[in-house]
């Protein structure tokens, strides 16, 4: 398996029958056109099997606003910046399978506003509010404020990888994991200083210690120790801290993976590092060598545009989880 290099500014998302990449100032999804039947019935024109690429500009709003780079503030904002990018990525490749916009549409501001809105009320709903409920139901049991937090925090862990558990295991998935693990291998490859090629590419590994998935696991453990001090008010006070907590959450995390990217090479944080390494099993699959080429596309048009671009250290922020 070929060694990874120093972390470049580029992250990435897998998305359907594609990749997205993100640099500095621009990112870019390119996407495997559908096969012949599906163009068909969609009465297109892109030849079955082409790539598409799409490329846009975009500037975080971490670089106009300093107060927005104080920390933990600037992970909140990093992580909703890169939330907004990868909904409508996601949006551009749905619609590249089913022929239903024509190149360059993307959601408007209103839709994928939307579509953040409920995704995140998804998340604390499943990951926050239903621990907190279930281990209500037995609070009088517990007898300790200590133990409460620990069931919560355990149990929320629990639900977090189950899920996880069950979305590997959706066949409707596999193949989003495998472009999910040619992005891992691609930006590896670049990283690495070698020429971009599904042949070289496929020698690198498919975890990668950027990736979102690792970012999470992070957010569970956290969530534990910032819910502790709280003790055990009334069922509503309950609610309302794991709702109101999970910016604060994030925030925390954030910074602890931006101090672990810069002291990688220390034998305490690779080993801290290792569970949500592990855990990538879960939502990566080995590519082959056409998803690599999507993935491949998809970076060579970003840096096409970034290549020698000067960056700052807000332009950096963010990177850190989205690999």
């Amino acid at each position: 398996m070929a060694a990874r290099g120093r972390d470049a500014p580029i992250g990435g998302q897998a998305v359907l029958e594609g990749v997205m990449m993100r640099g500095i100032r621009t990112w870019s999804v390119a996407v495997r056109a559908p096969t012949a039947a599906q163009l068909e019935r969609a009465a297109r024109e892109i030849p079955a099997g082409a790539i598409a690429v799409q490329t846009f500009p975009f500037t975080s709003a971490l670089r106009r606003h300093r107060v927005l780079r104080l920390p933990l503030l600037r992970g909140v904002v990093a992580l909703g910046g890169s939330l907004a990018i990868g909904l409508r990525a996601l949006n551009i490749s749905a619609n590249a399978q089913i022929g239903g916009v024509e190149e360059g549409e993307a959601l408007s501001g209103a839709t994928w506003i939307g579509a953040l809105v409920v995704s995140f009320v998804f998340a604390v709903g499943l990951f926050f509010v239903v621990p907190v409920g279930l281990v209500s139901l037995v609070k009088s049991q517990l007898h300790s404020s200590t133990l409460f937090w620990l069931v919560e925090g355990v149990l929320r862990t629990a639900i977090f990888l189950g899920y996880l558990v069950l979305l590997s295991r959706l066949r409707e998935l596999r193949r989003v994991f495998e472009y999910h693990g040619a992005e891992h291998k691609t930006i590896a490859c670049h990283e690495a200083g070698q020429e971009l090629t599904p042949e070289n590419a496929a020698g690198f590994s498919r975890l990668h210690p950027r990736c979102g998935t690792s970012f999470l696991l992070i957010v569970m453990i956290v969530a534990i120790f910032v819910f502790a001090p709280i003790g055990l008010p009334a069922w509503y006070w309950l609610l309302a801290t794991r709702v109101l907590g999970v910016p604060l959450i994030a925030g925390i995390s954030f910074e602890i993976v931006k101090f672990a990217a810069r002291h990688r090479d220390r034998a305490a944080v690779r080993v801290l590092m290792a569970p949500g390494l592990a855990l990538q099993r879960l939502t990566t699959r080995e590519p082959d060598h056409t998803q690599l080429a999507v993935a491949i596309a998809a970076l060579r048009a970003v840096l096409e545009i970034e290549a020698g671009d000067q960056r700052s250290a807000a332009d950096l922020v963010g990177l850190e989880v989205v690999a």
